[in-house]
């Protein structure tokens, strides 16, 4: 099965998102933010019948939520649409690592550790 990201349930969303994901030091929480530019769910005729329920991140796994979204208009139209979805314990975040190793496999994506200052 292929691991895709939905907003819309049985709508594939096609743009491809810069997340970021940020983890506790004691690892024992995590946050991942997912950031769509111009997201193709946008154009996909959302109505009564195709609302957006939440971000749904999909694989043969299972299915992970959140109902934590924001959308920014600029000139009255849709331009990035942000969603946050938060790791509550380690088992949480091994889970999501799974996904996403699945879903940057999919889309060519690739991790870039952030640097730390001291």
């Amino acid at each position: 099965m292929k691991a895709v990201i939905e907003f819309i349930k049985g709508i594939e969303e096609t743009t491809i998102p810069i997340i970021n994901i940020t983890r506790s030091p004691d690892g024992t929480t995590g946050t991942a933010t997912f950031i769509f530019e111009n997201a193709s769910l946008f154009y996909a005729g959302i109505n009564s019948q195709r609302e957006i329920t939440g971000m749904f991140l999909i694989d043969n796994e299972g299915t992970l939520s959140t109902r934590d979204i924001n959308a920014k208009f600029i000139q009255g139209k849709p331009k990035t649409l942000q969603a946050i979805y938060i790791m509550k314990n380690a088992e949480a975040w091994d889970r999501f690592m799974r996904f996403m190793e699945r879903y940057s496999e999919q889309n060519n994506l690739t991790f870039i550790k952030a640097k730390i200052s001291s």
